[in-house]
């Protein structure tokens, strides 16, 4: 199995992890631990199908003309042969794991955001070590793959079966940070009080809805402040003003966006 590297800045680090390679069950992890951007370019793999998942921050993806955010509840998943770009920020830890087959779930999606369960999500640090066992990480393979559901709806119809209403609204706000829509608004689509939808989101998320939504658009930023000016980024997660975003940013990190110098893409 070969993959490309990241372009841009080398990240901190970058630990790679295979097993029964050379196998249709075979699985190769590559872990990485971003310095500044991490950017992964316009890329395509035309042997191996992909997912990149990470567990602290948002990923910017994009596939044809369509650029969406992807939040830690989801991977983005692509199919072999299919052209796409993926970044992430700061000091942010990226999974890119590379895979033979199809997730039976993902059968027909060539590339977009996918749900993944929480014991999925458990295993891939786990297996992404050093001294992890063959057996042990094939076994923990077939359970990740199990573990990454069929694609995330576009539309907010509400939940069917597991996820809770908190979860609906956020994997919608995740693809879109800017969303201007009200939690009045989100009730009003889901068939149910504010308060309940307030509830659920103390529940599922520890934290009510602005302060999620808060940290959500914070997190995109960092992304897209490594290639784009504060006042573009600003609109484009979502706040009216570019001082409203710097007081935001500057209470939630210590220190203002300004110190991300946009750079030049290739």
């Amino acid at each position: 199995m070969t993959v490309q590297e990241p372009v841009g800045a080398d990240p901190h680090s970058c630990e790679e992890y295979g097993y029964g390679l050379g196998r249709p069950d075979g699985i190769l992890i590559l872990k990485y631990r971003s310095a500044a951007l991490l950017d992964f370019g316009e890329s395509r793999q035309d042997f191996l199908h992909q997912f990149y998942w990470s567990p602290t921050g948002v990923l910017a993806t994009r596939h044809g003309t369509r650029t969406r955010f992807v939040g830690g509840g989801e991977v983005f998943w692509v199919h072999r042969a299919v052209t796409h770009e993926v970044r992430a920020a700061d000091q942010q830890t990226v999974y890119r794991v590379c895979l033979r087959q199809v997730p039976p779930a993902l059968a027909d999606l060539r590339a977009g955001a996918a749900a993944i369960d929480d014991e999925a999500a458990r295993l891939l640090p786990v297996i992404a070590r050093k001294g992890c066992a063959e057996d042990t990480a094939l076994t923990a393979r077939a359970r990740i793959m199990a573990g990454l559901g069929a694609p995330v709806a576009e539309s907010s119809a509400g939940p069917a079966g597991g996820p809770g209403f908190a979860m609906t609204v956020a994997r919608a706000i995740s693809h879109d940070p800017g969303d201007p829509t009200r939690l009045d608004e989100w009730a009003d689509r889901l068939h149910i009080s504010v308060k309940t939808l307030q509830r659920d989101f103390e529940r599922e998320f520890g934290m009510p809805y602005s302060r999620w939504r808060t940290r959500l658009r914070l997190l995109a930023s960092r992304v897209l402040l490594e290639t784009h000016p504060v006042t573009e980024v600003a609109h484009r997660v979502g706040y009216a003003s570019p001082s409203s975003f710097i007081t935001a940013f500057a209470r939630e990190y210590g220190y203002t966006p300004g110190r991300h110098t946009p750079r030049e893409t290739t």
